[in-house]
């Protein structure tokens, strides 16, 4: 018998529709082609730190860091009764298909079912990369050995675990010394939620400190003998050391402006051209839509956040119009390129006229480098599939389909070329330099509107001809006051793209450059839930789609130490998960590096610096907030930084009395009845940090 293994049911039932004659059993369907059964995600999930160790149970600083020496695994109480129907199923089989997402998780997710029970059958991997009735047969007839995804899940089962340490632990040893100072309240800390809280809160504080400061730019007329030309003032680099300029090259003196424009306005009026050069410059069309280049460009487009995008595209990958939504992929395999011509036939029935132009004019012999098998992993950019638009979609899905197939039908369009010409000027001992443009090939250009990469100093006009040594005469120079402005606050389809890019927020320049080429923080498919689940638990808050720290986000950020705050260690960490999916590095060396971090920064987390507690007593010997309690003797205030600290008093007043006598908690906590451990420390699950 053979047996696919889905991850949920919805892919089972496309599935198993594909397979021919399906035929519903309970927790599985019969097909023509074999047994399809389903599973609900992750079906196991690591234990609670209780399950090691029943001591574990009550939040103490010193059983940090807890680090298991033999991990274990559950399964989900949810899911126990399809469970067994799988065990059962997996038993009677001859030989298993893994039909688990073409990523990191859904690779992981039927692998460790099968690790959990031991499976000695030999396992397929299928690919369902879209859920159209072509893709899923192609899909079937290239079925690949399961082993070959062994470094891919080893990159999970990395991720998982170093989730789990990081956030069993960093949660209760900053809790506690939250708690310790009088702060009620839980702090869940992430190996990627917690740097990406830090980037809105950074924010928010250089927004809040802004002071806008002036400053200037010095544009020049200059005439040749074909014509005019703009162009822009260029100071040396001796001058940029000046204090007329800031560490941005901005010239922010106003009377060194003025001095200077009144020198280039003086005769005498000579320069010469100094630089003319001309250079042919192509322009590939952008390539088709990873997950995360999709929910940025959704959010500039139509304000939708990151989890409105994902939604949408799941359902349009689920309604087998469009591929695999939860891709970090922008490249298409070579074997699809000659599916091309009947899916750009489908986009020319569009409603939407800029789509309908683009599929009409599209020429599918072109070959754009969006085809390149060497950057293709498990799964590829998301694109339309063959499947005609004949349903009816909302209007968020439609708009979201059509920021796809645009993308897709683009790349059947030749190169936008034109010749790119700089020229710089000598005048009165400085440089002044300006740009030209000459379309030479539309190409794509002319149906699909993209943002102009146009930098903001540079001077872009139609220039006279010129060459290299020919005279010029300045005619007028104008001085230009600008403002500086603060930053943008984030939205949440921003941050996402924060997350992505994140080398541009690493504070160490070496790990800067390293990591200009990563993945960034977080996955295509927990990118949006992560910002979602910072909102949910009151650390951001959402007004006018901008993003805002809330109290609890300044208390967590402003406690932890820079290596959970910066994103250079969980930026470099993600690199090394996606270099461990690619066969280079150990699941063993990258958790001992985890467990390192780990031990460091909970001995850090004692010295944590917390806001002062308004109306909290604190005890005098040690700092920490004393806490009311009932004992066997009546009220009595005890130190927050039991048994390290024993301190005690008794109550006068409703205050602790200091000045009174004082008695050890050792003495009252050996009284079982006057303790309940729970309104000691806190308890919580993994799912408050993961």
């Amino acid at each position: 018998m053979r047996l696919y293994i889905a991850e949920k049911p919805s892919m089972a039932r496309e599935l198993a529709a594909v397979l021919k004659n399906p035929q519903k059993g309970n927790g599985f369907i019969k097909t023509s082609g074999g047994i399809v059964t389903w599973l609900f995600g992750h079906m196991l999930e690591l234990v609670k730190p209780e399950i090691y160790d029943p001591k574990y149970k009550i939040w103490r600083a010193e059983d940090l860091p807890i680090v298991p020496k033999a991990w274990k695994m559950e399964i989900n109480p949810q899911t126990v009764q399809q469970f067994q129907i799988v065990k059962k199923l997996i038993e009677k089989a001859d030989e298993i298909i893994h039909a688990g997402d073409p990523d990191r998780e859904g690779q992981l997710l039927v692998d460790e079912v099968l690790d959990f029970l031991g499976n000695t059958k030999p396992v397929k991997r299928i690919l369902l990369n879209a859920l159209d009735e072509t893709s899923i047969l192609r899909a079937n007839e290239n079925l690949r050995d399961n082993g070959e995804f062994f470094n891919l899940k080893q990159s999970a089962l990395a991720r998982s675990r170093a989730d789990w340490l990081i956030g069993m632990n960093l949660s209760r040893a900053y809790t506690l010394a939250a708690r310790r100072l009088g702060h009620d309240l839980i702090l869940p800390i992430g190996r990627v939620k917690t740097p990406t809280l830090a980037l809105v809160v950074r924010r928010e504080r250089e927004i809040k400190n802004f002071k806008p400061t002036d400053f200037f730019t010095i544009f020049t007329i200059f005439e040749h003998e074909n014509g005019k030309f703009l162009a822009k003032f260029k100071p040396s680099e001796k001058m940029l050391e000046t204090e007329a300029f800031d560490g941005e090259k901005r010239l922010i003196d106003k009377k060194f402006a003025e001095k200077l424009l009144k020198k280039f306005s003086d005769a005498p009026h000579d320069g010469k051209i100094v630089l003319f050069t001309t250079k042919e410059r192509e322009e590939s069309p952008p390539l088709p839509f990873s997950l995360s280049n999709l929910q940025i460009s959704a959010g500039k487009s139509f304000g939708y956040t990151p989890q409105q995008v994902l939604d949408a595209a799941q359902s349009l990958y689920e309604k087998k119009l469009t591929t695999y939504p939860r891709s970090d992929c922008n490249f298409l395999p070579t074997t699809q390129f000659h599916d091309a011509e009947r899916i750009l036939k489908n986009l020319t029935a569009s409603n939407d006229e800029n789509l309908k132009k683009l599929a009409l004019n599209a020429n599918f012999t072109i070959k754009s480098r969006a085809w390149d098998d060497k950057k293709i992993s498990a799964h590829h950019a998301i694109i339309p599939t063959q499947k005609p638009l004949k349903m009816q979609l909302s209007a968020v899905e439609m708009n979201i389909y059509n920021l796809i197939a645009k993308n897709y039908a683009v790349q059947f369009f030749s190169k936008h070329i034109y010749d790119e010409t700089v020229v710089e000027v000598s005048y009165k001992g400085e440089i002044f330099s300006a740009r030209g443009k000459v379309v030479k090939k539309i190409g794509w250009r002319e149906f699909y509107v993209a943002p102009k990469q146009k930098a903001d100093d540079e001077v872009e006009n139609l220039l006279p001809r010129m060459k290299k040594g020919d005279k010029v005469t300045q005619k007028q120079s104008k001085l230009k006051k600008s403002v500086t402005k603060p930053p943008e606050r984030f939205t949440s389809s921003s941050l996402v793209d924060g997350m992505k890019n994140i080398h541009k927020y690493v504070k160490n320049p070496d790990a800067k450059k390293q990591l200009k080429d990563v993945y960034g923080i977080g996955t295509e498919a927990t990118r949006a839930a992560i910002i979602d689940d910072l909102t949910r638990r009151g650390f951001l808050k959402i007004d006018k789609k901008k993003l805002y720290p809330t109290e609890k986000a300044y208390i967590l950020i402003d406690a932890l130490p820079d290596e959970m705050i910066f994103p250079d260690s969980t930026a470099i960490w993600e690199d090394k998960l996606h270099s461990m999916s690619l066969g280079d590095g150990t699941l063993e060396d990258f958790l001992s590096g985890q467990v390192k971090f780990t031990e460091k920064l909970c001995k850090e987390a004692t010295k944590a610096k917390f806001s002062e507690v308004e109306g909290v007593f604190k005890c005098p010997r040690c700092g920490s907030a004393l806490v009311k309690r009932k004992g066997k003797n009546g009220e009595f205030w005890g130190c927050k930084s039991y048994p390290k600290c024993r301190a005690s008093f008794d109550d006068k007043n409703n205050s602790p009395d200091f000045d009174g006598k004082r008695f050890l908690l050792e003495k009252t906590f050996n009284e079982p009845e006057n303790f309940n451990p729970d309104d000691f420390e806190p308890i919580i699950s993994s799912a408050d940090f993961k």
